[in-house]
């Protein structure tokens, strides 16, 4: 009898070890596990603005200034999901000069997941 007794006692421990141990994996959200890499930075010389179109997500831009004392080529380029990733018309920028590079991701994907300004 006592045989019994301790195996039920080792399968009441191993239940409640496998409920302790779900309920703190449910416990942890799905996103805690995602990490997102950081947006890359804006290319010195240049201040940018970026976003999406205002009536369609899919269409992101770079509006940029060039506040350097040289020429600078700049282009936007799109994290499209699901997806191929796009890269916008490339713009030259005199000294002083502002230009804006747009683009579109297809649309089947999920939209626009991030917004780059390369130089």
């Amino acid at each position: 009898m006592k045989k019994l007794f301790k195996g039920s006692a080792v399968r009441a421990v191993s239940r409640g070890a496998a409920a302790v141990g779900l309920t703190v994996a449910l416990a942890v959200p799905a996103t805690a596990a995602v990490a997102l890499p950081p947006a890359a930075a804006i290319p010195p010389g240049l201040s940018c603005d970026t976003g999406k179109h205002a009536i369609d997500d899919y269409t992101g831009y770079a509006l940029c200034r060039n506040n350097g004392s040289a020429t600078q080529t700049f282009w936007v380029h799109l994290v499209c999901g699901w997806s191929p990733d796009v890269d916008g018309e490339h713009v030259t920028l005199r000294p002083g000069d502002s230009g804006q590079s747009t683009a579109h991701c297809a649309g089947l994907g999920t939209g626009i997941g991030e917004i780059h300004v390369r130089p």
